[in-house]
C-alpha cells in the first residue's frame, strides 16, 4: 500500500490545491456578510485545507505550521473578537450585537464583518483541533 508519505502525486497536488483553498475560505468569511457563506462556512473551508496539508504531508507539517497552542489562541481570539463587538456596543448603549450604533461610516457592514471573521477563526481552529483529536486518539 502507497502512504501519502511516498506519493509524489499527493504531496505536489497538496502543495498546490491548500493556498487555492485557505484564499477561497478568507473570501467567504469576507464576503459572508453580503452574499451567501459566512464565518462558519469559511472557517471549515480554511480548517480543510489544514486537513488537506495533513492528509498529504502528514500531522506533524501541520503542527510545524499551527501548533496546539496557536489553535488555543486563534480559539480564544475568535470568541474574544466575537464578544467584544457585541459589548462595544452595550456600551455605547445599544442592544447586544445591534451594530447601527458602531461609529464608523458603515457601522453595519463594519459589525457583521467583524462578528463573521471571529467566527471563521473560532470554528477554523476548533474544527482543526478535532481533527488533531481523533488522529491522535490512543
Amino acid at each position: 500500500m502507497i502512504t501519502s508519505q511516498q506519493s509524489v502525486i499527493v504531496k505536489t497536488v497538496c502543495r498546490i490545491l491548500v493556498p487555492f483553498i485557505q484564499l477561497f475560505g478568507l473570501y467567504v468569511i469576507m464576503h459572508g456578510h453580503s452574499s451567501p457563506g459566512g464565518g462558519f462556512q469559511g472557517g471549515v473551508i480554511l480548517a480543510s485545507s489544514f486537513i488537506l496539508l495533513s492528509l498529504g504531508y502528514g500531522i506533524d507539517e501541520v503542527e510545524r505550521r499551527f501548533s496546539l497552542a496557536a489553535l488555543t489562541v486563534f480559539t480564544s481570539f475568535g470568541v474574544f473578537l466575537y464578544a467584544a463587538i457585541g459589548i462595544l456596543c452595550l456600551f455605547l448603549g445599544a442592544n447586544f450585537l445591534d451594530y447601527g450604533i458602531l461609529p464608523t461610516v458603515e457601522p453595519r457592514v463594519i459589525g457583521s464583518l467583524g462578528i463573521e471573521i471571529g467566527v471563521g477563526i473560532t470554528v477554523m481552529a476548533v474544527m482543526i483541533s478535532i481533527f488533531y483529536d481523533l488522529i491522535t486518539f490512543e
